[in-house]
């Protein structure tokens, strides 16, 4: 099936061909008959499966400029919010319809402003609720969209999610998406849903595209094994996966002391310093990005070719989300993850919960690196201060319960 097939507007099919989008992909196939029909949609999706087409491209067919903010999107993060209203822009340039970004971090009065001449908004809970207080309306949204619930949830945004959604009219369209559909987010779709269609399409990795490995490793040799395979591999995008903001701002500065040009990403680093790293990977096509799992969700970086777990995730789908960046759209993919005898434990009851037969292959041989010593005022982090005192350190694993067990605070 081709998109004309879909019954799309011809200046949205228009755009679509200019995106050079071919096939839609199976999510997107399922979606938007649906939505196009006026139903409302519960989707299931891996990352990279095409979600934003799918719930973007009903929604600059449906709605009229002019007329007021008629659709909003929900996301958890700046970069999911940022690129999701990228996407609408492109799907919607034909017809005329004005998409604003609405995200923290930044100054309000552009988005005050903007928000008079909107048709489209796309935003992060917390920041939408600051301009609601300031009189910004809702009172026309006819189509709203729940992009990764699961993570808003997550992220502790699911009390502000339902204030919003207040300040919508009960008779509009509704989407969710959402890898897990927790009690929680089952209760939302009860109070605000009518007759939700759920979609689910394959989520299965491709074992011919991804190919997923573990490494057996000592701790200290952990940082060694890494910089081997990133001289190894030096083709493509590597993103590297660490636990806490602190340690993926150490990794960056050591990986730079091997001379592999590394860049840390994550929630400590302000809006436009994220969007300037992004930015310059896309121009670049190549590099190494150091990451926390701020990363793994909502960031569309093309040309991905490694994926390292450098440290495990704080919860199993997170390692989904994760190696979802790599051997996207029909490309391959490596993901590597290294176990210290310390992870054992936690890296096969993961395995045993994602239902994941993850192979484990020899070290290679490998060269033993001298890594400098840090600064004395970057020895102590407040990460490491936050676990002497037993408490649960940002971004971080605490002891006790296996880690997709423990509750957030």
């Amino acid at each position: 099936m081709s998109f004309s097939h879909l019954q799309l507007p011809p200046l949205v099919l228009k755009a679509v061909q200019e995106q050079g989008y071919s096939m839609p992909t199976a999510i997107q196939e399922k979606a938007i008959p649906l939505l196009l029909a006026g139903k409302d949609v519960i989707g299931h999706s891996q990352t990279g499966s095409g979600k934003t087409a799918a719930f973007g491209l009903p929604l600059v067919s449906l709605l009229t400029r002019g007329k007021g903010v008629q659709g909003l999107i929900l996301t958890p993060t700046r970069e999911l919010c940022i690129q999701v209203s990228e996407a609408l822009a492109a799907f919607g340039k034909h017809m005329g319809l004005k998409i604003l970004a609405v995200y923290g971090g930044v100054g309000l009065g552009a988005q005050l402003n903007g928000f008079r001449f909107a048709d489209i908004i796309v935003a992060t809970p917390g920041r939408l609720l600051d301009l609601i207080e300031r009189g910004c309306k809702l009172t026309n949204v006819r189509y709203l969209v729940l992009d990764e619930a699961d993570r808003m949830l997550d992220m502790g945004f699911i009390d502000d999610v339902e204030k919003i959604i207040r300040h919508t009219p009960k008779h509009r369209q509704t989407v969710l998406f959402s890898a897990t559909l927790s009690s929680k987010l089952r209760a939302i779709v009860q109070r605000h849903m009518n007759n939700p269609i759920p979609i689910q399409t394959e989520t299965r990795v491709d074992t011919s595209l991804l190919i997923e490995t573990a490494y057996m490793v000592q701790q200290p040799e952990k940082f060694s094994l890494l910089v081997h395979f990133l001289k190894a591999h030096n083709s493509g995008i590597s993103l590297i996966f660490c636990a806490t903001r602190h340690q993926c701002d150490k990794i960056a500065r050591q990986l730079r002391s091997q001379k592999l040009d590394a860049i840390p990403i994550h929630g400590g680093l302000s809006q436009s310093k994220r969007m300037h790293t992004i930015s310059m990977l896309h121009k670049r096509g190549f590099g190494i990005l150091v990451a926390t799992d701020v990363a793994s969700r909502g960031l569309h970086i093309e040309n991905i070719s490694h994926v390292y777990n450098y440290e495990l995730p704080q919860a199993p789908d997170d390692y989904v989300h994760r190696i979802g960046r790599t051997a996207r759209a029909g490309a391959k993919g490596d993901a590597i993850i290294f176990v210290t005898p310390q992870d054992l434990r936690e890296f096969k009851s993961m395995a045993r919960v994602l239902n994941r037969d993850i192979k484990s292959t020899p070290l290679p041989q490998f060269e033993k690196v001298i890594v400098p010593t840090a600064p004395m005022h970057e020895r102590t982090s407040p990460d490491r201060k936050f676990q002497r005192h037993g408490q649960n350190r940002p971004g971080g694993r605490p002891g006790g319960k296996p880690f997709w067990k423990r509750g957030r605070r």
